[in-house]
């Protein structure tokens, strides 16, 4: 047994003699240590997806252009005596009533889509996602037919203010539509190699993301321009 005490021989050699750690003291100066090297950080916690929040700010733009359209809409339509103008053909309600329904389904089934990814099921996404390529395909089939016979009874852009105003607050929507398909067809193809996974699924998000926001405006769009 080694005497704890140090002599002045041992100070002034410079053997200090450390104290010996029992196994039980090691033990638990090992586990605080590891404890506090493994312990997440509240920034760690709180990161959000770059990707994510660009589409964030991406869509936070597109609102308030659509802001802009609307407001210019009701101005125009509230400075006129008589909306729509006398000799303009009216607007099919029905049918864009119908299809709107369409394009609202798709909202869902996009959403089951990624419902499913987060589940770890990995072909149910790719039907879920081509069935929301399906119904936003009939929906800008049918808004296009329907165009053509506006134009064909003589609503075209420059045939009144009231043309102008509907060809450009509509058809932006449909190129937005447009825009959406084809990220979602990027989507599908990608889900198709099967190249997303529960824990990496960032593409369906910001697809998700974008179909919604053009899903979110059209009843908007539909209630102003069509029903009122």
């Amino acid at each position: 047994m080694k005497n704890p005490i140090r002599t002045f021989a041992d100070l002034e050699d410079g053997n200090m003699v450390q104290p010996e750690l029992t196994i039980h003291q090691r033990d638990e100066s090992t586990e605080r240590l590891i404890g506090m090297q493994g312990a997440p950080s509240p920034q760690a916690k709180t990161r959000i997806n770059k990707s994510l929040l660009g589409m964030m700010i991406f869509l936070g733009t597109e609102v308030m252009f659509f802001a802009g359209l609307i407001s210019t809409f009701l101005i125009l339509r509230a400075g006129s005596v008589n909306w729509p103008p006398p000799g303009q053909p009216r607007l099919p309600v029905a049918v864009t009533g119908i299809n709107t329904l369409f394009l609202l389904l798709s909202g869902y089934t996009i959403h089951r889509a990624l419902k499913t990814i987060r589940k770890g099921q990995p072909q149910a996404p790719t039907r879920w996602l081509l069935a929301t390529g399906v119904l936003g395909g009939i929906f800008l089939g049918v808004q296009g037919s329907e165009w053509i016979h506006l134009v064909s009874f003589g609503l075209t852009f420059t045939s009144s203010l009231y043309g102008a105003t509907f060809y450009a607050l509509i058809g932006c929507h449909g190129l937005h539509v447009l825009a959406a398909m084809i990220a979602l067809l990027v989507t599908i193809s990608k889900a198709w190699g099967e190249q997303y996974t529960i824990d990496e699924h960032t593409g369906v998000e910001l697809c998700r993301m974008y179909w919604y926001f053009v899903v979110g405006i059209w009843p908007i769009l539909y209630l102003l321009v069509y029903l009122s």
